[in-house]
């Protein structure tokens, strides 16, 4: 059984220590994207499904809980990042009894942070709604959506755990497999809820947390099943201070970076949205297209995190700045071609979720703008602080995030979009200029050599000299 086990293992795992770094990362980032594509389709298909049958009322609500939505994912995932480049750093050192303590370790904080933040999220999602000033046509559309959501963290919690430790260990495919399945469950379930029962927001939520659920069940079972790094023990469930530390030093910068990425967003919703449902329709509609467009830095970015954790992990730094040098550029490439196609398909993309002409007329402004030339700044934003990630340095990027997010997004949207009376095409205008400076910081970090001697399981060990040798 074990023998079989640790074969399929294998069979699995891209080698990314070794080999041509360029094909390296796309064989491990290709998989990620077509994931990450899957994800954002069946959010796409809620839109589509709730905007068809619905209305504006319920796209709008809709693009203002998702909101929400994405930031509860934002914090699941920083955790699992957590796991995925103490994985990733072990893997590279060739610890695997320190790699199975860290895997144990990060499913206890996923139960942990899991159930904290169902309780949260129960609580807060309508007070932020009527912050956000969601139109009153759409309130009760947005709690209905969210009260369903809450009541799924859970399985989105588990399966970022899982998918975070077959990451770091090198496999991409598998997570994908688990999205493709996930996908159909949510798409049957959505013609079924919402178009013949008529469930609006409340069956596109169900549809969603369903396909979460499924998705979870399956990557459990494959990791039970076909590998060896977890044995499905209470006792490996026990709190290790030392792993949890690991775990919490990259996990919860990451998390709070995710969280305030996706706070900014809620935020500058939430001033767009006193500009009326068809311009709130309208710019969650453009912020789900530019999600699209962002999705090949975030592919890179993940592989990025995952090949220089592993390096790190072996002492290659040469090989890291390969990685990171081969990232930005792929990124920044692919990223180009996205905007290309969004600026010349801007009308057909927007009336793909809404034909009104005020909703149409305002989505093509919004992609106008802020689906442009910005979006290869933040491929550089984005390829650096993956990298600042995956080598431990996860305070750098949430810094960095911080100057893209607080700084610029929120404080100069505001300024610009009410306090000079610029309106939402000034907003629009401020979201464009976002991830120039931190693209700049990001890009001279790298530069700089003082990551150079930074990793997070020598710092934690207290040495380095034996990661070097089994690498």
């Amino acid at each position: 059984m074990d023998k079989k086990r640790k074969t399929t293992m294998k069979t699995q795992t891209n080698n990314l220590l070794t080999g041509n770094v360029t094909k390296g990362l796309v064989a491990f980032g290709a998989p990620v994207f077509f994931a990450n594509l899957l994800q954002q389709f069946y959010g796409i298909v809620d839109m589509i499904a709730v905007g068809q049958f619905v209305g504006s009322a319920g796209l709008a609500a809709i693009s203002n809980a998702s909101m929400i939505s994405f930031i509860l994912t934002a914090l699941c995932t920083g955790v699992a990042m957590g796991g995925t480049v103490l994985v990733a750093q072990y893997k590279g050192a060739g610890d695997a009894p320190a790699l199975k303590k860290a895997v144990g370790m990060l499913f206890s904080l996923t139960m942990i942070c899991s159930i904290a933040l169902t309780i949260c999220g129960y609580l807060l999602y309508r007070p932020v709604f009527e912050l956000m000033r969601v139109p009153g046509e759409a309130m009760q559309y947005a709690c209905d959506y969210m009260h369903m959501i809450c009541g799924g963290i859970i399985f989105v919690f588990g399966y970022n755990a899982v998918c975070a430790v077959l990451r770091g260990l090198g496999d991409s495919k598998n997570p994908l497999y688990f999205v493709m399945i996930a996908t159909c469950v949510n798409v049957v379930l959505d013609i079924v809820l919402i178009g013949r029962y008529g469930m609006g927001t409340k069956g596109a939520a169900v549809a969603t947390v369903i396909s979460q659920a499924v998705s979870f069940v399956i990557a459990i079972l494959y990791l039970w099943k076909k590998t060896t790094v977890f044995d499905f023990r209470w006792k490996s469930l026990a709190i290790k201070r030392d792993k949890a530390k690991l775990i919490l030093r990259v996990g919860l910068p990451s998390a709070a970076q995710m969280a305030v990425v996706n706070l900014s967003y809620l935020i500058v919703t939430g001033m767009l949205n006193g500009f009326g449902v068809a311009v709130a329709a309208a710019s969650g509609i453009g912020l789900k297209v530019n999600t699209f467009a962002a999705m090949p830095c975030w592919a890179v970015g993940q592989a990025v995190t995952t090949m220089a954790g592993q390096n790190m992990g072996a002492g290659d730094i040469p090989r890291v700045k390969k990685v990171v040098r081969a990232g930005l550029l792929i990124s920044v490439l692919v990223s180009l071609v996205m905007i290309a196609m969004f600026q010349l398909f801007a009308q057909q993309v927007i009336m793909l979720f809404n034909t009104d002409a005020e909703v149409v007329r305002e989505g093509v402004l919004y992609l106008r703008i802020c689906c442009s030339l910005n979006c290869a700044a933040y491929a550089v934003m984005y390829t650096c602080n993956s990298f600042a990630t995956g080598i431990g340095a996860a305070g750098f990027a949430l810094v960095n995030s911080m100057i893209d997010c607080v700084v610029t997004r929120i404080v100069l949207s505001y300024l610009v979009g009410v306090t000079f009376g610029c309106g939402f095409l000034g907003i629009y205008v401020v979201e464009m200029a976002a991830p120039v400076l931190p693209a700049i910081a990001g890009f001279l970090y790298f530069k700089s050599r003082r990551w150079e001697k930074r990793s997070l399981i020598h710092a934690g060990q207290g040495g380095g000299n034996r990661a070097r040798d089994n690498g």
